[in-house]
Order: C-alpha cells, then structure tokens, then sequence
C-alpha cells in the first residue's frame, strides 16, 4: 500500500492508451469506479493526488456516476482531482452524435455499446458537486453548440480526445472533442459532507 507523501496518480480504464506513462494504469477487473472494496485494497483514504478517466464515466448511468464520484472524493487528499472526459452530447455533428448514443451504433463488441448516458456540461457538473467537488469546466459545448475551451495542463492528465490532440481535429475545424472538466475535492473540509 502507499505511504502518506506519495504522488499517487491513477488512470481509470486505461484501455490500449499509455498516455500518461508515469501514472498507475487500471482496468476495470482491477480498479472499478464502482467497488469501493477494491480501492481499499490499494489505497487509504485521502491520500490519491489525481485520477483521470478518460471516456470511462459515459458507461455509468446518472446515479452509478454520482456514486463513483463519492468513491473518489473519499480516497483523494483534500486539493487533489479527477480530470473526466466524456463524449460532449452537445457538440453539433450528427454522425458523432450516432456514434456515442445510449448502446451504441452498433455491434456488441462497439465500445460505445455500453453507453449508459451522454452527458452534457450540465449533467456532469452536477454530478461531481453532488458529491462535493468544486468543477473547473475546460472543454465542453454549450446548448447552442458552440464550443468553449480553457486552457488546460497536459502534465496534470494527458486527454488524447481533445481539441489540441486528437488527430480528427484539423485547422481550426473540430472533427472530434471531449466534455472535459477537473472536479476538485477541496482543501477545507466541505460542512456538507460528514
């Protein structure tokens, strides 16, 4: 298990992806959002510095996703974050829009045929701020479609499935983006939560 003064930084789901090389990789056998009694095995409480999860919260309804979020604010230290990217239900592109439907365009085997939900700014903000986190948006579409960015540091959570990374977005023309926020836990302990 982890000392108190490790730099803990957990990717959740990293699939065929090494993006974020110096981080513990997780599958979902090993780590899932949803089993408290598996980060126990690895983790104490309050002591994860930061946790990404790249197209993983998409493929828990509403309510489990509000669960996995008081699992994480559990085992983070008070300032650390999870920077979540998940399909954008808002961006305006009606062949992306099929492609990350509720289960999927396709065969079984599609990796959007467990979808569960497609979020918006809106849903994923409540969600996190349901369980306390403080949420900085940094890239999502609003109902209108427009998309809005802010700027965001790399080394702190690498998104391939981003506007500045992803190969399908090609002079100033966005083929493909994320809905990508940071959900801080706070430093002072929120007089919400017991």
């Amino acid at each position: 298990m982890e000392t108190i003064n490790e730099d803990i930084r957990v990717v959740i789901g990293g699939g065929a992806y090494n993006n974020n090389p110096d981080w513990l990789q997780t599958q979902e056998s090993d780590l899932n959002l949803l089993q408290r009694y598996q980060w126990f095995k690895r983790f104490s409480p309050n002591t994860i510095t930061a946790i990404l999860a790249e197209h993983v919260w998409e493929h828990l309804d509403f309510d489990e996703g509000v669960i996995a979020a008081s699992i994480c604010y559990e085992f983070l230290r008070p300032g650390g974050y999870v920077r979540c990217a998940v399909p954008d239900g808002y961006f305006p592109n009606e062949e992306y829009q099929r492609g990350i439907q509720i289960g999927g365009p396709g065969p079984v085997n599609h990796p959007a045929a467990s979808h569960k939900i497609v979020h918006n700014y809106r849903s994923v903000t409540s969600m996190f701020n349901a369980t306390g986190f403080k949420v900085r948006l940094l890239e999502y579409c609003d109902e209108e479609g427009k998309f809005h960015y802010s700027d965001w540091d790399q080394n702190k959570g690498f998104i391939y499935r981003s506007k500045r990374f992803d190969h399908r977005n090609i002079k100033g023309k966005l083929g493909f983006v994320s809905l990508i926020v940071d959900a801080e836990k706070p430093i002072k302990n929120d007089s919400k939560r017991t």
